[in-house]
């Protein structure tokens, strides 16, 4: 892996650039993947990549559109997922609500750089997604990877986290 050293932080030659909101982009709806797609050499250098820059930038989870590829994937980091030592890629995800129960807490977003608010969502759902070699995986997910997984696919469905914060606030 090819890197330089620059603001005193390692960064890596083929990383990818974060799209900032106001890109249009970023409020479109994303387009599904086909199976065969998903195996492609330019599907598996990307999911790379997203994960590297998602890393990089120090981000729990990164959807393509984030990086100007409006296509149903996402990488979560495995901090949000104590139950596993590898990052969890979610292709075409879709989820359902487990209980009726919310929660809030505060979430900022790499596209919306120091801008932080408070968000309201359901404590646990039920998720159906393709993993990087379109085999088709189903699981709970509660607490921060349930909040990590509803803020990346809400990325998909062309809909940003300061569409739904309260109290929303910048840092310097």
């Amino acid at each position: 892996q090819e890197s330089y050293v620059g603001q005193g932080r390692k960064r890596y030659l083929n990383m990818l650039e974060i799209v900032k909101e106001p890109t249009e982009s970023l409020r479109q709806p994303s387009k599904e993947l086909d199976a065969d797609f998903i195996l492609s050499d330019e599907i598996q250098k990307l999911l790379k990549e997203m994960t590297l820059t998602m890393y990089q930038d120090d981000g729990i989870g990164l959807a393509a559109p984030q990086v100007g590829k409006n296509i149903r994937i996402c990488v979560i980091g495995k901090e949000a997922n104590l139950d596993s030592e590898d990052d969890l890629i979610l292709i075409n995800p879709v989820w359902q609500k487990t209980s009726r129960r919310k929660l809030v807490d505060i979430e900022g977003c790499l596209s919306v750089p120091k801008t932080y608010g408070k968000v309201k969502r359901y404590k646990s759902i039920h998720v159906e997604a393709l993993n990087k070699k379109g085999d088709l995986i189903e699981f709970e997910a509660q607490d921060f990877l349930a909040r990590v997984i509803q803020h990346e696919v809400d990325h998909l469905d062309g809909i940003l986290f300061i569409d739904k914060a309260k109290d929303i606030y910048t840092t310097e």
